[in-house]
């Protein structure tokens, strides 16, 4: 059982880190985009890492929040963004996870349809926080060139050639999208950020050791 309530992410990652565990294969891949990515920071200030996924609602926007968090907690000069081939909303499910996981969501900009959320965690350097809201890949908040990771099957079909990617690469999570409406959707979306958070975790670690 994943316990919930953490009042900040690296509480949620220390609560999680007994169950850290992670397929040979997914080494295989992450220690690939650990390998790229620490060559792109080596030649470059800051590297700008966007996650796509079709709707830009439940699996990029985890990564992109973890992505923040992780790559501050090892003083990564590393940028996260999200993106998809279409515009739906930030899911009401993924905000919950991701307030479970110690992330603090307010609400910037209204709409039923696509909310604009101001995402934040605090620790000893201060406030740190960012922009969370569906949109296409190319949506001008997202800072070109950058390092594309896809997270599900569909957006790794469906997405065009992007000139502005300097490295894509693909990293397929199971959707929770399946577990709305059940009274296990709360559960099964936690274990989606539990599972994107021990990755980037382990993905950033390679890096930071790499550079």
């Amino acid at each position: 059982m994943i316990k919930t309530g953490a009042t900040n992410p690296n509480e949620f990652l220390k609560n999680v880190a007994e169950d850290l565990t992670i397929t040979s294969d997914r080494e295989v891949i992450l220690k690939k985009i650990a390998s790229y990515l620490a060559s792109e920071i080596n030649q470059k200030d800051t590297v700008n890492l966007t996650f796509i996924c079709t709707h830009n609602s439940r699996r990029s926007q985890m990564a992109q929040a973890w992505a923040f968090f992780i790559a501050d907690l090892f003083s990564l000069p590393i940028q996260s963004f999200s993106g998809g081939t279409e515009i739906t909303a930030f899911h009401r499910n993924t905000v919950k996870a991701l307030q479970e996981s110690g992330f603090h969501f307010k609400i910037k900009d209204y709409s039923h349809q696509n909310p604009v959320y101001t995402v934040s965690y605090e620790n000893e350097t201060g406030n740190h926080e960012f922009l969370g809201f569906s949109k296409t890949y190319d949506h001008t908040i997202n800072k070109k060139p950058y390092f594309v990771i896809t997270t599900c099957d569909s957006a790794d079909q469906n997405c065009p050639f992007i000139p502005e990617a300097s490295f894509r690469f693909h990293l397929p999570y199971n959707d929770p999208k399946s577990s709305d409406g059940t009274d296990k959707q709360l559960e099964t979306y936690l274990a989606t950020s539990k599972k994107i958070a021990i990755e980037l975790y382990f993905l950033f670690n390679q890096v930071k050791n790499l550079i």
